[in-house]
């Protein structure tokens, strides 16, 4: 992700993410000094500046009658943020409606960032067992929460390529050359489809039983596969 664009996600505008770049490398800087070096205009580089004091992304030094801007240091201004964004999920979460039950149909999802937060967080609202066939990329980008899986007592099956291996999880390797995923939670809900077309990537989730049924059967044959090739190879 490109720099400035990723800070616009901490509710910075691209100019004031522009101007605080410009701060960390630089240490302090006055408006005037700030608009020369970043060709913004002098009225809009003074606006971006009083919107980093505000949003708690940077400091105002006095020095007589000169007024420079300093940094706060990026750790300290991210972390500042998500504290701040956790505090406003509680106040949210408490005041929403509970979702009554997840939908009984088929649900599209589209594009691979959604796919995978979806892949996350229904790994995350597992309570008993996780059973997982993807290459080795996606199963990467999992890793974290099957491990936090796994720490929370979950049974944890992975069908991958060999090359991924993840401790006290039960894993089958065989090669995974394609992107398509299949994903089971607690025998109630599936999520299969394919990550070939990044943006334009489809998958399906569902709470279906017959759908749920179909591919925990899928995926029994696919071990039964894994192992009878082993045992071949083996012989």
């Amino acid at each position: 992700m490109d720099l400035i664009e990723g800070l616009t996600h901490f509710n910075l505008t691209k100019q004031e993410a522009t101007l605080y770049v410009l701060l960390l490398k630089e240490g302090y800087l006055t408006g005037y000094e700030a608009a020369k070096q970043t060709g913004i205009s002098r009225s809009n580089t003074y606006t971006a500046l009083a919107g980093l004091v505000d949003k708690g992304a940077a400091y105002v030094l006095e020095e007589g009658k000169v007024t420079r801007y300093t940094p706060v240091s990026p750790e300290e201004f991210c972390s500042n943020k998500i504290d701040r964004l956790q505090e406003i999920k509680k106040d949210v979460l408490n005041q929403l409606p509970v979702l009554k039950s997840d939908a009984e149909g088929y649900i599209t999802i589209k594009g691979e960032l959604e796919i995978i937060n979806k892949l996350k967080n229904t790994v995350r609202q597992a309570e008993a067992r996780i059973y997982v066939s993807a290459n080795k990329r996606v199963m990467e980008l999992l890793k974290a929460e099957l491990l936090d899986a796994l720490n929370r007592g979950l049974k944890v099956v992975i069908i991958s390529d060999e090359q991924f291996t993840l401790p006290q999880a039960i894993c089958y390797g065989t090669e995974k050359q394609n992107e398509q995923i299949r994903l089971i939670a607690d025998s109630q809900t599936v999520v299969t489809g394919d990550l070939e077309d990044d943006e334009n990537s489809t998958c399906l989730y569902s709470c279906k039983r017959n759908l749920v049924d179909l591919f925990k059967d899928a995926l029994k044959n696919e071990i039964k596969l894994i192992e009878l090739q082993k045992g071949d190879n083996r012989g």
